[in-house]
């Protein structure tokens, strides 16, 4: 194990092996070799328990360089294209890298490009954090000044705002029965990603939102939260034919 949380009830702390950690309740020696469920006690006597770091983790830990994309997105992400293990992924938009290290511990191997090259290196060491650095490639640059030499992929994924124009170009750059997925903030881009789609000869486009509502439950019943909605953006799919 390499990176890992200890964590006592609503406290958790991102540490490495063999490491001094300084806490409110004390410091910690943490273990050369931790493993998952393990009870470390800082020097005042108070357990922390050891747990490995899981996809939820990585959104709440991973250094950031601007805001990731949630995690009910990447779901969605998932589930629509059926990314899976050996998969060749194409991601444009790195950002803070969650979505590209979620593919990777699919087993995806995954090239993604970040405009700023101080980003991309931040992107490489959460990488390394989340235990992908050999399954995804951190590249600095533009995609479409490298995409015609990129060669094909079973899956597109592009969170950029110049997404439809590398959506129109990617017809020849998708395998058979491939997806291209593009995260937007705003729904003119995606509209323009719906359209290049269509345009450029993909199938089953679809637009979508992704909204999520917290429950509250309390001694008077049970009802969606109050708080707010949960909207991120808008999800735009298609396939080649």
């Amino acid at each position: 194990m390499r990176a890992f949380l200890l964590v006592r009830d609503d406290r958790e702390f991102l540490c490495h092996p063999d490491e001094e950690l300084h806490t409110d309740l004390g410091v910690v020696e943490t273990p050369a070799d931790p493993e998952p469920g393990q009870v470390v006690e800082t020097h005042l006597g108070e357990p922390f328990t050891v747990r490995s770091l899981r996809g939820p983790d990585l959104f709440d830990h991973l250094e950031r360089t601007g805001a990731p994309m949630m995690p009910k997105d990447i779901g969605v992400v998932v589930g629509e294209t059926g990314a899976a293990a050996d998969d060749r992924v194409l991601d444009a938009g790195t950002g803070t890298g969650v979505l590209a290290a979620y593919l990777g511990r699919l087993g995806a191997d995954v090239l993604t490009f970040e405009a700023r090259e101080e980003f991309a290196e931040v992107a490489r060491e959460n990488m390394t954090l989340a235990g992908v650095e050999e399954r995804v490639e951190v590249r600095a640059g533009d995609v479409t000044e490298e995409l015609a030499d990129l060669g094909t992929f079973d899956l597109v994924t592009l969170d950029t705002a110049d997404a439809p124009e590398v959506v129109a170009r990617l017809h020849d750059h998708l395998v058979s029965g491939g997806f291209v997925a593009v995260y937007s903030p705003f729904v003119e881009n995606a509209r323009a990603s719906h359209e290049a789609a269509v345009d450029a000869g993909l199938t089953g486009v679809d637009t979508i939102e992704t909204i999520q509502r917290a429950m509250d439950f309390d001694e008077r019943g049970s009802r969606p939260s109050t708080r707010g909605v949960g909207h991120t953006g808008y999800l735009t799919f298609a396939r080649k034919p």
